[in-house]
């Protein structure tokens, strides 16, 4: 029989999350237990001794005494003066008087630069001022301007200005076809305009296929332009468009791309281009002093050690998925959680796929379900002190958050934990059963046992504007959220089927449609992609509707399938971080852009 779990909408009461003194939460002393790796509790039954699966995971490959060495530089007052004298001139650039296309050329840049989050305010005011405009719309439309309809749609979708009635994809739609053809011949010739239009689509919801079958077509014209018609900076610009669109990149790594991209331009700005150089500086060497705190924390934290040397050490890793969720320096609370969070949820993932017996996993569920360290003392010793670590560091999270801002977020994370740990033990007895789900029964409990959850929960609890109102409206889960993390379990089955299938695990979303269809593996990996590609246009559709939602929360939703776009671009690279993953690590954590 079929093993299921299915989780309700859940509307979370906040009405008695006000702390009082007396609630604040118990800690408990963490400490590795001597042992062989193979032996089983006291408080189970007695069993010979076990023969445990192993993943044969590697070694971190950052030592924390390398982490500690990481110079700090660009903190310095010299530098803060000098970004904020850039500023003042690029705020003075967005407010002078080009032509429309300028204006929207300029944002675009200053956002693919990194400095959006410095120029909010200005950016969207003028996104608006400009997209509510029926003359600047047909402007456009007259001049048979595909690049700058293009351009338009897509900003001001990025940006979630909703109140733009006056663009619609259909505009564009009629742009293209506007002598009955799919492309007329100036489009054809458009370069640019392709690249604009192919870029767009990608921001296209449900019921706009036209736009995004639009946006295929572009995309093959790109393919056959004889490269040496056009400028190299154009060429390699769609070569890496055409490789991953703007859309489904993770911001930060982009930023470092385009940093370079942009400098080889003729016309690139020279104060634009410094501030962008100055400001990636700066915010790096946030990056360095919170790594090495974090560091500091997981080598105290004692989970290093020779019970749990089945598990995967992947700290640094683990911090570069929360600059995915929330890159801006203010997010800091957020970043520390998240990385915290998934290093413990890590460790509680190879327990449940590689290590524990089914009754062990029995036993740690029904613990993270009660949140009692009473019901720890029937766990064996490699589980006690992950639980212990998990219990001391969530409470510690939800209690430092509660003495700033008065309220008590531990149900919240609480629950995200429980419903994690279910899915896992249904994952668990697929195994030990020899049981293969169907493709639908196993996304219905894969989107869960992802992990996502747990991140994208704290980045809306940990909110610097978080409310009483907020936390009393917070759904588990609601569409997006499920949108967000089957995005991120089909990227992770696509990057690391192969290897975690020779592990032994349980069959992933290829296997299941495989086993389901009688199909090739080729088959069933283009099914994946596509899709990839239909959840993409649910969570644009989706997230469209969180207007009023905490913005933070809403760039996380997109923001976490761009990450484990990052890592699973090239197969598994979070369990086997050796590549790409250490060069992405190198040029936005560890070295600094040239002034």
């Amino acid at each position: 029989m079929a093993l299921y779990l299915h989780f309700p909408l859940f509307r979370f009461n906040a009405k008695r999350s006000l702390l009082s003194s007396s609630s604040s939460p118990t800690f408990y002393p963490i400490c590795c237990l001597s042992g062989a790796v193979t032996a089983t509790s006291s408080s189970l039954s007695p069993t010979p001794t076990l023969t445990r699966r192993t993943a044969n995971y590697q070694p971190t490959i950052w030592a924390d005494s390398y982490i500690q060495s990481l110079p700090i530089d660009f903190k310095e007052e010299k530098y803060m003066y000098q970004r904020e004298k850039l500023k003042i001139e690029v705020k003075c650039l967005i407010g002078q008087q080009y032509d429309l296309v300028e204006q929207l050329e300029l944002v675009d840049i200053i956002c693919q630069l990194g400095l959006e989050y410095h120029f909010d305010s200005e950016i969207k005011d003028l996104l608006k001022s400009i997209s509510s405009s029926k003359e600047n719309i047909n402007n456009l439309m007259e001049n048979n301007n595909l690049y700058g309809l293009a351009l338009l749609f897509r900003l001001v979708r990025e940006h979630g200005i909703t109140d733009a009635s006056s663009l619609r994809a259909d505009d564009l739609i009629t742009n293209i076809k506007r002598d009955g053809q799919s492309f007329n011949r100036n489009h054809q010739r458009d370069v640019e305009g392709l690249l604009s239009l192919y870029e767009a689509s990608y921001l296209a919801i449900e019921g706009e296929e036209e736009l995004y079958e639009s946006g295929k077509l572009a995309m093959e014209h790109l393919r056959y332009i004889e490269r040496h018609l056009i400028s190299p900076q154009l060429a390699e610009r769609i070569h890496y468009a055409l490789e991953i669109p703007l859309h489904w990149r993770m911001p930060r790594l982009h930023t470092r791309w385009f940093i370079d991209s942009y400098g080889r331009r003729e016309n690139a700005n020279p104060p634009l281009l410094e501030l962008a150089k100055l400001d990636f500086n700066m915010v790096q060497s946030i990056y360095k002093a919170e790594l090495q705190e974090m560091s500091r924390w997981w080598k105290n934290l004692g989970l290093v050690c020779d019970e749990l040397n089945f598990a995967r050490d992947r700290l640094v890793e683990n911090y570069l998925w929360a600059i995915g969720f929330a890159y801006q320096p203010k997010f800091w609370r957020c970043r520390e959680a998240i990385t915290k969070i998934i290093c413990l949820t890590t460790i509680i993932d190879d327990i449940y796929d590689v290590y524990g017996t089914l009754d062990e996993l029995k036993l740690f569920t029904k613990a993270v379900e009660e949140w009692k360290m009473d019901a720890a003392h029937q766990l064996p010793d490699f589980m006690k002190i992950c639980f212990y670590a998990l219990f001391n560091t969530v409470n510690g999270i939800a209690s430092s958050f509660s003495m700033e801002k008065q309220l008590d977020i531990l149900p919240c994370l609480k629950r995200v934990l429980t419903d994690l740990c279910k899915a896992f033990l249904v994952e668990a007895k697929w195994y030990h059963n020899r049981y293969t789900p169907t493709l639908d029964e196993y996304l219905e409990n894969a989107w869960i046992t992802i992990a996502g959850i747990c991140p994208l929960i704290a980045s809306y609890c940990l909110s610097d504007d978080m409310t009483i109102e907020d936390l009393n409206s917070l759904e588990f889960y609601q569409p997006t959220v499920r949108y967000s993390c089957l995005l991120l379990r089909l990227y992770d089955d696509l990057g690391t089927t192969t290897a975690e299938i020779q592990r032994g695990d349980v069959p992933k979303s290829i296997q299941c449609y495989m086993n389901q269809n009688n199909d090739l593996e080729s088959v069933a990996r283009d099914y994946i992609k596509c899709l990839i590609r239909n959840y993409w246009k649910k969570l644009n559709n989706e997230r469209a509707t969180l207007s009023k939602s905490i913005e933070s929360f809403k760039k996380a939703l997109v923001d976490m399938p761009r990450t484990a776009q990052c890592f699973y671009q090239y197969e598994d690279g979070y369990g086997e971080p050796n590549h790409e993953t250490r060069e992405r690590i190198t040029c936005m954590i560890i070295e600094p852009i040239p002034l």
